[in-house]
């Protein structure tokens, strides 16, 4: 039975690595890590909708996550500086979704689970989910890759090159509301971001093209669910930041390699 539950906690951890990776790579690159925190607080409204209207907790979390990719959008051009408006969203986000849950009469709901992920309850079904999503999402920053990387680079020379950079942008923001809503049941809300950014930016020192860091950031994904879940098991620690926490000392290690690296 043991063996059970945390083989799917396993799986689902390193599908959850898999969607992050490639896409953690553009949020360091774009320096987007704020709207990858933004979209993760809203993905508690989302939930708090879902429960209210009984739909899929998944379905609600992308719409949700979407709107919220899209009020950005919106209001970005307005006299808003970037990072404030992302920061009154966020917050905003997920105190309404908390207040919304209040109001849920009838429904109980572990906000723990939700907030800081519950990935050793984790059902076939909920597998079946995360995986579905994550291939979503590899194969769509796959097909996109090269339109996406140049959008990334120079938004002029996207258009000289016949390439949309807001619809990439949209594809981006469609990737990032998925991954939001698969990785909400592994690490929760509040650590959402962080499997986005940290194994990026430690898989940035130690690669040299793109597409070696977007592997290489796949692999310590991978590496720090595997472990965190073995740390959290053998030190009786939650699972959920237990694999953040390996992920941060990944960070570190790769830091320190820079910087030696530097003074060779």
């Amino acid at each position: 039975m043991m063996d059970d539950f945390m083989m799917r906690a396993a799986l689902a951890g390193i599908g959850v690595a898999f969607a992050a990776a490639p896409l953690g790579c553009f949020v360091v690159w774009r320096r987007m890590a704020y709207f990858g925190d933004a979209t993760a607080h809203a993905a508690i409204l989302g939930v708090a909708l879902s429960l209210a209207f009984s739909m899929s907790i998944f379905v609600g979390t992308v719409v949700v996550a979407l709107l919220m990719a899209l009020v950005v959008s919106v209001l970005s051009g307005r006299g808003y500086a970037m990072d404030t408006l992302l920061g009154v969203l966020a917050h905003s986000a997920i105190a309404f979704g908390l207040v919304a849950v209040s109001f849920l009469s009838g429904v109980r709901i572990d906000l723990m689970a939700y907030l800081f992920g519950d990935i050793l309850a984790v059902s076939r079904g909920d597998l079946a989910v995360i995986w579905a999503g994550a291939m979503l999402v590899v194969a769509l920053i796959g097909w996109r890759w090269s339109a996406l990387l140049t959008a990334t680079l120079n938004e002029d020379l996207a258009y000289a090159s016949g390439i949309n950079p807001k619809r990439e942008q949209l594809a981006l923001t469609f990737a990032l509301a998925i991954t939001v809503a698969v990785a909400i049941k592994v690490v929760g809300v509040l650590l959402i971001a962080a499997m986005l950014i940290i194994p990026a930016a430690a898989a940035r020192p130690l690669s040299r093209t793109p597409e070696g860091m977007a592997l290489t950031a796949g692999l310590i994904g991978v590496l720090s669910a595997i472990i965190g879940l073995r740390a959290a098991y053998v030190f009786d620690t939650p699972a959920g930041p237990s694999i953040v926490c390996v992920a941060a000392l990944t960070f570190l290690i790769a830091s320190v390699f820079k910087t030696f690296r530097q003074q060779s």
